[in-house]
């Protein structure tokens, strides 16, 4: 696990837990309690060719139900992992097993599928430079889990809410009246907070750079205009101090093109909100292989 991807915060993993537990289990497990709570196993199966990504939360969820539970990875979280590869073995309570299993399952699925989309756009733009941004297009309550997810897959967060850096786009650039009056009213307001500018035109661009900013988001430039936009921001008295953002428009087809445009980072809603889920099972019972 890279320094970027350290562990998310436990109460934070706990509060996610907590609601998708209550969520599933409401007063009680009516099926689960048809069974025999004695000690079962239990192993995981990937279904799919994945990104692991979640297990603080397959982990939380199982042993909320049984703190006593027993969970062998056979798998670092970040692994690429095989179709068909029994990634874990349990052995605890079973109606802990089943009642658990399903907010376990969604946790680890999702993530799991948010890391791996990010893989492979990390890997599409490898050695050019550009690095994956994620955004705030979160699905709604998981906004930590699923930004964690994104650098275990290798991108990197984007500012994590409305709280935590300035962010002036058309609409507020147009209130303003100028990207520079934008600018000055946000440095002297924020003026310890990361400010990223997008920009229409590379007149608003030379504005961002000549009144300086963390970075630039270029918005809806073609090719020709863009590379023209990284020559500029390149090019003395600005020697590439601000760094350069696309976003928007860009899916697997287009993003390795972009990328070669010279840009420093691109930005994907698609990473969280275009999500598919990876495909898991957990099944009571030994491994097949046992």
């Amino acid at each position: 696990m890279t320094p970027s991807a350290l562990p998310p915060d436990p109460a934070v993993v706990a509060a996610n837990v907590a609601a998708a537990l209550c969520e599933d289990l409401g007063p009680g497990d009516v099926t689960g309690m048809l069974l025999d709570d004695a000690p079962d196993c239990a192993y995981l199966l990937c279904k799919e060719d994945c990104i692991v990504a979640g297990r603080p939360w397959f982990d939380a969820c199982l042993r909320t139900l049984d703190p006593e539970i027993r969970i062998d990875w056979r798998c670092a979280e970040g692994d690429r992992i095989a179709a068909g590869t029994v990634i874990a073995t349990l052995q605890g309570r079973r109606r802990a097993l089943v009642g658990g299993e399903r907010a376990a399952l969604n946790f680890l699925q999702t993530l799991s599928g948010t890391a791996t989309t990010t893989a492979r756009y990390v890997d599409a733009v490898r050695g050019t430079g550009t690095v994956i941004l994620d955004t705030r297009k979160t699905l709604p309550g998981l906004r930590l889990a699923q930004k964690y997810a994104v650098r275990i897959g290798g991108g990197m967060n984007h500012r994590f809410a409305l709280f935590d850096a300035v962010m002036l786009k058309e609409n507020h650039i147009r209130a303003f009246g100028s990207v520079t009056a934008a600018i000055t009213r946000a440095r002297a307001l924020h003026p310890t907070l990361p400010l990223i500018v997008e920009v229409e035109t590379l007149d608003e661009l030379r504005q961002a750079l000549d009144t300086g900013c963390t970075r630039i988001l270029i918005d809806d430039f073609d090719s020709p205009t863009r590379r023209e936009a990284v020559r500029i921001a390149r090019a003395a008295p600005y020697h590439g101090r601000i760094p350069l953002e696309v976003s928007g428009g860009v899916d697997l087809a287009t993003v390795r093109a972009i990328a070669e445009d010279g840009v420093d980072c691109i930005s994907i809603g698609g990473l969280t909100k275009h999500l598919h889920a990876i495909d898991f099972s957990l099944k009571l019972g030994p491994p097949p292989t046992c």
